[in-house]
């Protein structure tokens, strides 16, 4: 098993920028997918990015390519979501779960492991 943890949400203007950190202990990352989801007042949880085992290859929901960067550091059991140009639409709890289903999934129940989440929030 893995346990995850998120940090570096909080509050920020739009236009700015935050990067979320998670890090695993338990087990290494590295066996995993990972990916960032969030879900907002009222709305299901959604998928934000993805990023396979060995970090080459990413995927992004539309509504955040080209503002979001998604990164893993296998050594230090840590992703990352470094989010540009917020906007109020991006204000969300934000989780980062871990995958051992092969690809890279956007449905979260292929999801196995979930951080406790991480508020972001954008005042316009």
């Amino acid at each position: 098993q893995v346990q995850l943890a998120e940090s570096g949400g909080g509050l920020v203007q739009a236009g700015g920028s935050l990067r979320l950190s998670c890090a695993a202990s338990g087990s290494s990352l590295s066996r995993y997918v990972a990916g960032w989801f969030r879900q907002a007042p009222g709305k299901e949880r959604a998928f934000v990015a993805g990023v396979t085992r060995s970090g080459g290859v990413t995927e992004y929901a539309d509504s955040v390519k080209g503002r979001f960067t998604i990164s893993r550091d296998n050594a230090k059991n840590t992703v990352y979501l470094q989010m540009n140009s917020l906007n109020s639409e991006d204000t969300a709890v934000y989780f980062c779960a871990a995958a051992g289903a092969p690809g890279l999934p956007r449905i979260s129940r292929l999801y196995d492991y979930w951080g406790q989440g991480t508020q972001v929030t954008v005042s316009s």
